[in-house]
């Protein structure tokens, strides 16, 4: 049985996942480093996940497709980095929760939306765009690390948002600039704020850069979208 770790009068931070490893799923280290942060400030988190198929089912060992292999839910995947404590995806009411972050991974490129093969014509799953507007219109922060940005990209880049994708050459800062996105350079160990959308974006692994570089990222990320859901 899972443990439960959610107090009834604590925050709640909502944590959206898409499997489990960062070739077809969500970024595992990335994933867990945010729950710690999340749990460092005092604040309690959900992990939240479409209840529907990962695009491809990747051999993480070699990088080929697992042809051999059945296809992989996205709610049950991310289950195991939840342990056991995630909700469906479409059950979630971002009333209760102070803000959405979402780890990075390969599988965000290609499970929440087409980024991996359409590029600039990309579209976001409708179920996580309407959970993205829903948060923002609500006036709750979200957090996006790693190629997730693109998710806001998508949605907001209409509104100019700024976001980082570690640098501001490439094919993903490219296709968000296109989509009308602000993209700034950014180090691992840092983050882009922007208050007026209340959007907070750091790289990690967009950039060539250590465990211990990207921990500092999403903390940083962690305290700024805290900092902007209750301002002091």
């Amino acid at each position: 049985m899972p443990s439960s770790h959610v107090s009834k009068n604590r925050k709640k931070v909502a944590v959206l996942l898409n499997g489990c490893g960062h070739r077809d799923g969500s970024e595992i280290h990335e994933a867990v480093l945010t729950l710690l942060a999340i749990e460092e400030e005092g604040v309690d988190w959900e992990a939240v996940a479409l209840n529907l198929d990962q695009a491809t089912v990747l051999n993480h060992l070699d990088g080929t497709v697992d042809r051999a292999g059945s296809s992989r839910n996205m709610l049950k995947e991310s289950a195991r980095i939840a342990r056991g404590k995630i909700k469906n995806l479409v059950d979630v009411n971002p009333a209760d929760y102070v803000a959405l972050i979402i780890p990075g991974g390969n599988g965000t490129a290609a499970n929440l939306c087409n980024f991996s093969t359409a590029g600039k014509d990309m579209v976001v799953n409708k179920d996580v765009a309407h959970l993205l507007r829903s948060f923002h219109e609500s006036g709750r922060p979200i957090g996006a690390i790693c190629i997730s940005p693109m998710l806001i990209a998508s949605v907001f880049g209409k509104s100019g948002v700024k976001i980082t994708l570690g640098e501001i050459q490439g094919g993903a800062p490219e296709a968000a600039s296109h989509m009308g996105a602000k993209v700034q350079r950014c180090g691992a160990r840092d983050c882009v704020v922007d208050h007026e959308l209340k959007i907070v974006t750091t790289p990690a692994y967009m950039l060539n850069a250590s465990m211990a570089d990207i921990a500092q990222g999403i903390r940083q990320l962690t305290k700024d979208v805290l900092k902007i859901a209750e301002p002091k």
